[in-house]
């Protein structure tokens, strides 16, 4: 009751645009244990000053990297948990999605940027479908069909090397990408309606290289010339890093971060993320220790 009262007294409203603090909201499922989804997101949006607000899409004991879990498919309860958002009037200066279970799902994505999203709302979808050449077990074709619509909706994609891939029909390989070939992928992306396109996890010898591009200038019909943005390889591969590598791009973006320096601070903070973890011998599954340098974030 204290806390109706409260929200009676302020206007009611305190989430409408007017409110200074950004707000983001992230549709990601919920892992309890492992550092991935938005046990990721929430802490790392937040250090960078912007309100993470999350639309659960499943709730897991822990990530399915581990032997045993439990989960909880949230997807029959997203409209109601939504519906209550939208009687509040809220809207969002940024709204960036992870993984989705399923095409009623990436559906959902779709209603939610409808219902939530103004003019100035940056998009981000991370296209969560696979890696190393393969989907994921959960994915199937009709979800490879509803991506590739959700995507049309975004501001900024950051698919991996597989993902962009399978989003222009492209035959995988795993090295040996000429740039003209990123481009024309990047550039088909961009075609259909994300202004900013970072292809990730291209492995160029001992670096591991992000393909940036960019529309720009007049009705974002100028192209910047695209830049590589490369770090060395180090470690191995772990559960999270792609989740604090978009919460940083998504966090950017509502921050007004140019896009190649968000890139750039992305890549170089999980790089030390994964140092630490070596580190401090941090077992893969736990993902990244990104706590403990999490002060090393710059927000700007």
């Amino acid at each position: 009751m204290f806390c109706m009262n409260v929200y009676a007294a302020a206007g009611g409203m305190s989430g409408r645009s007017g409110a200074m603090q950004k707000k983001i909201a992230v549709i990601n499922d919920i892992s309890g244990f492992g550092r991935c989804s938005i046990s990721v997101s929430l802490p790392v949006i937040s250090y960078l000053g912007v309100q993470c607000c999350p639309v659960p899409t499943s709730v897991f004991s822990n990530h399915t990297g581990y032997p045993h879990f439990f989960f909880d498919d949230y997807t029959d309860r997203m409209p109601e948990y939504i519906d209550n958002w939208k009687r509040l009037g809220l809207r969002f200066d940024g709204i960036a999605t992870g993984f989705l279970g399923s095409a009623r799902q990436i559906q959902i994505v779709k209603e939610f940027i409808h219902g939530f999203a103004g003019e100035e709302t940056q998009i981000v979808i991370d296209p969560v479908m696979g890696d190393n050449g393969k989907l994921y077990s959960t994915y199937n074709e009709e979800m490879c069909r509803e991506m590739k619509k959700l995507i049309t909706h975004a501001d900024i994609i950051t698919p991996n090397l597989t993902e962009c891939c399978r989003l222009t029909d492209t035959p995988y390989k795993d090295a040996g990408w000429k740039k003209k070939e990123l481009y024309r992928m990047a550039e088909t992306l961009s075609a259909q309606g994300p202004e900013k396109v970072v292809i990730t996890g291209i492995k160029q010898g001992e670096f591991i290289a992000n393909y940036v591009y960019e529309r720009a200038g007049e009705n974002q019909a100028f192209v910047r010339e695209p830049r590589w943005i490369r770090t060395h390889k180090v470690g191995t591969e772990r559960s999270g890093t792609g989740d604090v590598f978009a919460s940083i791009i998504a966090a950017d973006a509502v921050n007004g971060v140019a896009f190649d320096k968000s890139v750039k601070k992305a890549s170089g903070f999980v790089k030390k993320c994964i140092l630490k973890s070596i580190e401090l011998d941090i077992p893969k599954t736990d993902g990244v220790c990104f706590e403990e340098i999490l002060y090393q974030l710059k927000r700007n």
